[in-house]
């Protein structure tokens, strides 16, 4: 038996408890993990409350994240005792996560845990760090370097945002910030943000094109928030789009595309191959100040999830929360 959150649905309604589990409803893998850490990303507070239907699957544990170690394996590539690292695939949506003491997992969406990273920090970055990365990768490849000019970041209070503040100001970029919450300017300044923006003067609908100002942006809320901001963008110029924070509609005309040849940039985390992800967490282990990802983030219990899967929807959380498993 091991402790994990499990969500149910039936005739009684939609719940999410901590239960314990026995081993052998694991779902079918080709290797077991011991899970150290998850965490708690937008997407398992969504599941977890059951404001919008991600978990496809019930019973579920949820958590799109986990780091640990091999404890049984058939895979060709891992041993037992292997510290390895999953984020994505569908894990806690269609197959069961990372929120509980054990996992049993297809090997091939695993990766080996980087020399250069320990398991709480591969968890503080998680699938938001992860993303982080893949949106700077994405301004690099379509040569958005830091000579060309400002880099917009919103959601600067979240883990994505947070994440791609640090990356950024480390690798030689302007960073501003955008945020609905100012009070906390001096937490996203410590962060990297050489100015912070107050997410109301994006938030409402916007002309086709306005004065460019952004050479690049990373983006997390999605609706009018991206319209505006790829409405700003300037000539040649490169918005990666991760989230919808505020919305799934995309109010916007095809001026900045044609008009000033703005590269929309879509990132998806969940289905990244393998070799892109070794490339992912390899940078991660270079490029991130893990000083401050560890101001980023605060530990929480398995019993606290459900408490904070609430706050986080509310938008009153800041930064990362890693999940000690066995607390």
């Amino acid at each position: 038996m091991f402790k994990g959150i499990l969500i149910e649905k039936d005739d009684s309604g939609y719940r999410a408890g901590l239960h314990e589990i026995n081993e052998t409803d694991l779902p079918t893998g080709n290797v077991v993990v011991r899970v150290h850490y998850s965490t708690l990303n937008y997407k398992d507070a969504l599941a977890i409350t059951g404001k919008s239907p991600v978990v496809r699957h019930f019973p579920m544990v949820p958590g799109i994240d986990l780091v640990g170690a091999v404890e049984e394996s058939s895979h060709a590539d891992y041993r037992v005792g292997d510290m390895v690292v999953l984020n994505g695939w569908g894990v806690g949506e269609t197959h069961w996560g990372g929120l509980a003491e054990m996992a049993r997992v297809n090997g091939d969406w695993l990766v080996p845990l980087p020399p250069t990273i320990m398991a709480y920090q591969a968890m503080a970055i998680g699938t938001a760090g992860f993303t982080a990365m893949l949106c700077v990768l994405a301004l690099e490849q379509n040569c958005v370097t830091p000579d060309r000019g400002e880099v917009l970041v919103t959601g600067a209070n979240g883990g994505v945002g947070g994440v791609a503040i640090a990356l950024l100001s480390r690798l030689g970029y302007r960073v501003v910030a955008i945020t609905g919450r100012p009070a906390e300017s001096d937490y996203i300044k410590y962060l990297g943000a050489a100015e912070v923006l107050d997410r109301g003067s994006f938030s409402g609908p916007g002309k086709p094109l306005g004065k460019e100002r952004w050479a690049g942006a990373v983006d997390v809320v999605g609706s009018h928030v991206l319209a505006n901001i790829c409405a700003t963008t300037k000539r040649g110029g490169t918005v990666a789009a991760c989230g919808l924070a505020g919305g799934m509609e995309f109010p916007a005309t095809v001026a900045p595309f044609i008009l000033r040849g703005v590269t929309l940039a879509g990132i998806d985390s969940v289905m990244c191959p393998r070799d892109r992800r070794l490339e992912v967490w390899r940078r991660l282990g270079c490029d991130l100040d893990m000083d401050k990802l560890n101001v980023m983030t605060k530990t929480i219990g398995l019993t606290e999830t459900l408490d904070y899967a609430n706050r986080l929807l509310l938008g009153t959380l800041r930064g990362r929360a890693v999940v000690l498993v066995t607390r």
